[in-house]
């Protein structure tokens, strides 16, 4: 690693608190390896019970794997291979990478002063439609903020960030499936949007019992599709314990955020989740975050706000939700339960 990182040194600012580092249970989280090949294919069996694998997961700890998921291994592998360029670039040059919430961010240290996570970022945009929502196509953003020898790396990103799509809006159907509504519901919702892509680096940390590649955490979003090398590190919270996620080779990690949370009314969970240091090997992942269009009013079908029931949340666009996380608060396990006292209370009272 380039010797003016931040990353050499392990400093206060990267010290998590104890109650954050307690040590993962010692059984590994029994979440399902869910098989998409049936599903895919239109078979109404296979979807059936997938559907049914993926609902018990998602109401206990909202997550699970897919396995057959459609997905070329090889763009898999060449996608994580072409990290290295990025990651490998001078610091002076990676400092100079980034446009707002997008391109370089080491320890999201523009942001935060404190529980730094000991890891590297490259995140950027991606439009569903490419040009509907005036987001640059991927490539272009790689060539604009890294120079005209990224193109090639770009155009990859690009086709990846489309394959992720696609698999995406497919889980949708699946969830919805699960959940006892149109099956093309949610995946309207999200098939316009804007989705996220970050490239995670997490460096060699030889302080690891008291650092975090990645705090406790929600995602904000509606659903991730993670890729991750074989290195590990991943743990997920689920029966008021952390438990370990070994990775799986030609699995796709698959977990619901905050956004379908509120979607299905609380039915199915967001997952608490966090990311180890390793002392002795770099890990490496690509998130994939599926998001609807910012203008989006998140509400849940009628069909899940059963026998008169009550509102969990209240309606909120994306747009609301994402500033509240860029601007005022830092995405934690309750994200969404402090966002909606947040939002109630900024909106104007009724005359």
């Amino acid at each position: 690693m380039d010797s003016s990182s931040p990353l050499l040194v392990l400093s206060s600012q990267f010290i998590w608190p104890k109650e954050d580092l307690v040590d993962a249970y010692d059984e590994k989280l029994s979440e399902p390896h869910v098989d998409l090949h049936g599903f895919l294919k239109g078979d109404q069996k296979a979807t059936i019970e997938a559907s049914h694998l993926v609902r018990t997961a998602c109401m206990k700890h909202g997550f699970f794997q897919v396995i057959n998921h459609g997905v070329d291994q090889t763009l898999l592998a060449t996608a994580l291979d072409k990290m290295g360029p990025l990651f490998n670039l001078p610091f002076h040059l990676k400092t100079t990478a980034s446009a707002k919430m997008w391109g370089f961010s080491t320890a999201h240290s523009n942001r935060f002063s404190s529980k730094l996570p000991w890891k590297e970022t490259f995140s950027f945009g991606f439009d569903h439609c490419k040009t509907s929502n005036n987001e640059p196509l991927v490539v272009d953003f790689f060539s604009s903020i890294l120079g005209h020898e990224f193109q090639e790396i770009g155009a990859l990103y690009e086709k990846y960030c489309e394959a992720m799509r696609d698999l995406g809006l497919a889980l949708t159907e699946l969830l919805g499936i699960s959940l006892g509504v149109e099956r093309s519901h949610f995946r309207k919702f999200f098939e316009d949007g804007s989705s996220i892509m970050r490239l995670n680096s997490y460096p060699i940390c030889e302080q690891g019992s008291v650092a975090l590649g990645t705090g406790p955490h929600c995602d904000p979003t509606g659903l991730t599709i993670l890729h991750q090398d074989q290195v590990g590190g991943l743990e997920v919270f689920a029966d008021n314990k952390w438990h370990t996620v070994p990775p799986s080779q030609n699995a796709l990690v698959i977990n619901v955020g905050d956004i379908f949370m509120a979607l299905c009314n609380g039915e199915y969970k967001s997952c608490v989740h966090r990311a180890l240091v390793n002392k002795h090997k770099e890990r490496r992942s690509l998130a994939f975050f599926l998001c609807p269009r910012k203008d989006k009013v998140v509400r849940p079908p009628e069909t899940l706000v059963v026998g008169g029931g009550s509102r969990k949340y209240p309606d909120f666009a994306w747009s609301e939700l994402l500033e509240f996380t860029q601007k005022y608060y830092r995405a934690d396990a309750v994200t969404l339960q402090n966002f909606t006292k947040w939002v109630v209370s900024a909106r104007p009272c009724d005359v």
